[in-house]
């Protein structure tokens, strides 16, 4: 195959995403670009390979009518099909943005509308189904692609195409016009817009962010050259391509020759990445604290010996932690009684979850739990704070090795600059920053003050030039006598709790602070079957004395912690969890707390009552769209009179 060349005079931090992809594929050929795990077997890609695959699904798509400019959606997981199908599109000059697989038929509809997508490439059955559901909103929608053809046999309709069609459209295209692909290719232009990315949402309606090929390549640049990666390094794909994060190591990827690698199915993820090992890591705070929680309780399921030499291990592993918080040399006893610790706890212990190979571990897009970081340090596991946003090109705030602190996230990526405003608010600049909000010049305009990018967040430097991030400007909460604090650094504290899913904290202009618990239905459900108490639902679990006296205990636990006028006095288990679909969570996690204020809000003043519980009648949206109705009463526990 005859391998395509850039334009004369190309440089590596000039070129589109399609184009590193092939450079690499001329640089590395036959060496692994792609992993993927199917029916429990690894198969692998070469570089060559995987841009042979990009380039059959650019040519399929022109086959079929795609101009450039014009824009595809792709509603897909971490598969390979997801990388070929973004990568081919932007080849032939489209503009890709990605959409949650959770999403339910109405919000893709809403979505692909506000993007005007020509052409959508669907994962399997379940997505083309919400598709067709919706699809007298859909008349831009010229074709839609689906990649798994499981259960699809019977569906005869022109809209709809097979991958694997598309692919071999694109082989015969090739057949026909030889150059045509390579012609397309270096036609594009850093500058032009690669994707957009759908905000959170945590505040309103999420706004489409636009990216270049420059946004996403040298911000793949910069993490290459901070965490000097070397060609080959293993990368597991896991968070959602509709989040910034596999986008962004993408562009990382294909900057620096990496692999990726895609687990079978997100239940397999565990035993994946124990095959693969990857070395590198960027996952949601919620993954490590359910990583965290999974562990104290297999640890507290197991015989008494392995509990003894695990809490044994744990605490040599706190204190040379200690040491190195410090900056300091733990003595050579402790440096040995942690070798040992490290060979029979830790070690195998992180390789039956899949970590023993990680170097360069970090948690974003949430605060998270100091706690946490604490315990899986202890462990051995190199956890670190990063901070970023989707309108910066990722994340682009990050711990040095050696810097760690609890309570920062670190130092900016080399030629990213931060600076905190006059009303304390993150501002940062750099060439990942992106050109705006799709059709919606106010919110562009709005984000940008005197050439810096607002982030809407809250913080401030360190003695040692560390960023320490509050919380969004907008939920700082102030009480009733005006002391301001951030409801997240509360809520990050309880949920290190394994007994606690979710916490919403509110206390606005109010005499003390409040919380809604979602409690953790696998872990307390465990822990109430081991207490032979019984229950049947989750809202049932909610109503029992003994779930109530446990939850009460672990948030005393945590006031502990904390300064008076920022202690939790009053909270109520919600009899359903926060739910995604119900408006309540973004599709990445995030408390949308405006939305959740207003929904329940009944609960909430009745905690800054005196009654002891209040009815509620709340709505519930099942996964088929139906709306349901639930009529309960939910009980107000207040510490102040003890549990």
């Amino acid at each position: 195959m005859k391998q395509a060349q850039p334009a004369e005079g190309a440089k590596q931090e000039r070129l589109t995403l399609p184009q590193a992809l092939a450079r690499q594929a001329q640089n590395l050929g036959r060496q692994t670009a792609i992993r993927e795990k199917a029916y429990g077997i690894w198969q692998s890609y070469s570089w060559a390979e995987y841009l042979e695959l990009v380039r059959s699904v650019t040519l399929g798509l022109i086959d079929i009518g795609l101009k450039r400019g014009d824009h595809v959606g792709i509603v897909s997981g971490n598969i390979p099909e997801w990388v070929c199908g973004q990568l081919g599109a932007q080849s032939a000059g489209a503009v890709t943005m990605c959409l949650f697989t959770t999403a339910v038929a109405d919000e893709l509809a809403a979505g692909l509308g506000r993007f005007q997508a020509s052409y959508v490439i669907a994962q399997d059955q379940e997505q083309v189904d919400k598709l067709m559901s919706v699809r007298d909103r859909l008349g831009h929608v010229k074709k839609v692609i689906y990649v798994d053809p499981t259960g699809m046999r019977s569906y005869e309709d022109e809209w709809l195409l097979s991958f694997r069609e598309l692919l071999d459209r694109g082989a015969r295209h090739h057949a026909a016009d030889p150059e045509r692909f390579e012609k397309e290719l270096w036609r594009g232009s850093q500058k032009d817009t690669a994707l957009m990315i759908l905000t959170s949402g945590t505040t309103g309606i999420p706004k489409m962010a636009m990216l270049s090929h420059a946004n996403i390549v040298l911000m793949g640049d910069k993490w290459v050259q901070s965490l000097d990666l070397k060609k080959g390094a293993n990368w597991i794909s896991m968070t959602p391509p509709a989040w910034i994060v596999d986008q962004m190591w993408l562009g990382t990827a294909l900057a620096g020759g990496l692999t990726f690698n895609f687990p079978e199915k997100p239940e397999t993820v565990m035993e994946d990445m124990r095959e693969i090992g990857p070395n590198t890591m960027i996952t949601s705070s919620r993954f490590w604290e359910d990583l965290a929680s999974r562990i104290k309780v297999k640890i507290s399921e197991s015989g008494r010996i392995k509990q003894k030499m695990f809490h044994l291990s744990e605490a040599i592993g706190a204190r040379a932690l200690r040491y190195e918080l410090e900056g300091k040399q733990a003595p050579l006893p402790l440096k040995t009684l942690y070798m040992i610790a490290d060979a029979v706890s830790f070690r195998p212990l992180l390789d039956r979850v899949g970590c023993s190979q990680l170097t360069d571990v970090f948690t974003g897009g949430h605060p998270i739990s100091p706690d946490v970081i604490r315990f899986l340090r202890s462990l051995g596991l190199n956890l670190k704070q990063c901070y970023g946003l989707t309108e910066a090109g990722g994340i682009f705030q990050i711990q040095p090795d050696r810097e760690i602190k609890m309570e920062t996230v670190g130092k900016p990526l080399p030629g990213i600059n931060v600076k905190i405003s006059d009303d304390q608010e993150i501002l940062v600049s750099g060439e990942g920053c992106f050109s705006g909000y799709y059709m919606d010049y106010k919110s562009t305009e709005s984000a940008y003050e005197s050439g810096w990018l607002k982030t809407g967040d809250a913080g401030y430097f360190d003695k040692d030039g560390h960023l320490v991030v509050l919380g969004r400007k907008e939920e700082i909460i102030r009480n009733r006598d005006g002391l301001a604090f951030s409801p997240d650094f509360i809520e990050t504290r309880l949920k290190f709790s394994r007994y606690i899913k979710e916490a919403v904290v509110f206390g606005e202009a109010r005499p003390y602070l409040t919380a809604i618990i979602n409690v953790d239905p696998g872990n307390t459900g465990s822990w109430a079957e081991d207490r032979m108490i019984p229950y049947t639902t989750y809202m049932d679990l909610t109503r029992r004395p003994e779930v109530e006296k446990l939850i009460g205990e672990e948030i005393m636990q945590v006031n502990e912690q904390l300064q008076t006028a920022m202690k939790i006095r009053k909270f109520s288990l919600l009899y359903k969890l926060l739910d995604a679909d119900d408006e309540e969570l973004t599709r990445t996690g995030k408390v949308r707390r405006r939305f959740v204020y207003g929904l329940y809000l009944k609960i909430i003043e009745a905690m800054y009552g005196k009654a002891g519980e209040v009815s509620v009648r709340g709505k519930v949206k099942y996964q088929d769209g139906q709306v349901g109705t639930v009529d309960t009463t939910v009980k107000i526990i207040n510490l102040d009179q003890g549990i």
